[in-house]
């Protein structure tokens, strides 16, 4: 029967086979572990074990017997009791709700770690773990480290979420860093469908820019295009009034501007990494198809749902067939194609940039501005700006080493 409970703190050099020879003491010596974990930073290891022992037992004897097993390590070890009433407190408290905050930087600084701390503190969460998700930093590239992405999860009830994500967005602007809130739930490594919009997403230019470049038509193209993006004009509308300046271009020019596209950073290990995870992929764009289907064949990408070009003659007519890929009908197919893969919302990524992605945004379990319009990146649950596609791995919890 456990009468006291004591938390062992055992840090130092750290050796294979030392957590076998702690715990075969206190099995020896009829212990019971109610809590461990453990960390090894640079070959120093720090553990923790919150044990229970009988009246019979005692403490000095067995932090005596843990040391006399490690030998020679360079090891510390600190045992301090835990009250009745602390442990019963400790494990009310892991009924609380647990919350994921991801920091996202080129670079780490110990400035952005206090002023997240110090916002999850005042709504009163307890930061219980922190883990780098990005690798390790050789020597000659800290001063150019390129991607930081260190991930909290804390627990404790928050009276307004809207408030927290409000001030971390705060937070996030004022340091030049990305932050995401997200609860810690079932679906957050449960998530089998992803959405990207196209044209500023997956690549980085609008594809009907360069169409318009080629028809000599560039800047009136543009000027309508920034308009729409910032939700100025309606999609459909503006989509028919751009396409209309392309009539008379030949379909040629299509592969040729095909293959000067450039992928977003980070856009080949994202997709290469939700293929052996399992995902379902698919473009959801205002753009056009030919493009859409020429990235399928390059990224492996599942489905592809754009708009139409009418070609007659070998040539552009100006008018797009069928029915048009607006921000309405962006969210119907993600509904869709959820719907035909057995999953619900909650079970789904978007990833877009403009003002037409906003709904399947919403909609989505995990909705991500990426490099968006500010209208976008204000109004999207989650947002990145500073680095790749492939730091949605990171909201996803997944590390370098995954």
């Amino acid at each position: 029967m456990i009468e006291k409970i004591f938390l062992l703190t055992i840090s130092g050099e750290n050796k294979p086979g030392m957590c076998t020879q702690i715990t075969s003491v206190l099995a020896n010596n009829d212990a019971e572990i109610l809590d461990i974990g453990q960390a090894v930073i640079h070959d120093t290891l720090s553990l923790g074990l919150l044990v229970g022992l009988s009246e019979n037992r005692d403490i000095g004897k067995l932090v005596n017997a843990i040391e006399n097993a490690l030998g020679d390590c360079d090891i510390r070890i600190k045992a301090v009791e835990i009250s009745e009433q602390d442990y019963s407190h400790w494990v009310s408290g892991r009924g609380k709700p647990k919350h994921v905050i991801t920091l996202i930087a080129r670079t780490l600084s110990a400035k952005a770690i206090a002023d997240v701390s110090k916002v999850l503190a005042n709504y009163g969460l307890d930061i219980y773990h922190v883990t780098r998700l990005t690798g390790r930093i050789p020597v000659d590239k800290i001063p150019q480290q390129t991607q930081a992405c260190v991930e909290f999860i804390a627990r404790g009830e928050v009276d307004s979420v809207m408030s927290l994500r409000t001030e971390l967005m705060s937070l996030s602007s004022q340091l030049g860093v990305d932050l995401a809130y997200q609860e810690d739930n079932v679906y957050r490594r449960n998530r089998r469908l992803i959405v990207f919009d196209m044209d500023s997403t997956l690549i980085r230019e609008e594809v009907i820019d360069e169409l318009a470049k080629e028809a000599g038509v560039g800047e009136q193209v543009i000027a309508i295009t920034e308009a729409a993006m910032r939700g100025e004009l309606d999609f459909r509308q503006s989509l028919r009034k751009r396409v209309s300046l392309l009539e008379g271009l030949s379909e040629t020019v299509l592969e040729k501007v095909a293959a000067r596209l450039h992928l977003n950073d980070g856009a080949d290990r994202l997709l290469s990494q939700l293929r052996q995870l399992g995902f379902k992929t698919a473009i959801l764009s205002g753009g056009f198809d030919y493009f859409g289907n020429y990235l399928k064949e390059k990224l492996g990408i599942d489905y592809v749902y754009a708009n139409k070009l009418e070609i007659v003659d070998g040539k552009l007519t100006g008018k797009v067939l069928g029915e048009i890929v607006d921000a309405a009908r962006k969210a119907a197919l993600l509904e869709q194609l959820a719907k035909e893969q057995g999953l619900t919302l909650q079970q789904t990524i978007a990833v877009g940039d403009g003002a037409n992605d906003l709904k399947m945004l919403g909609i989505a379990g995990m909705g991500v501005a990426f490099h968006a319009k500010p209208l976008v990146r204000e109004s999207a649950d989650y947002a990145l700006t500073n680095l790749g596609l492939d730091a949605i791995l990171y909201l996803m919890g997944y590390s370098d080493k995954d």
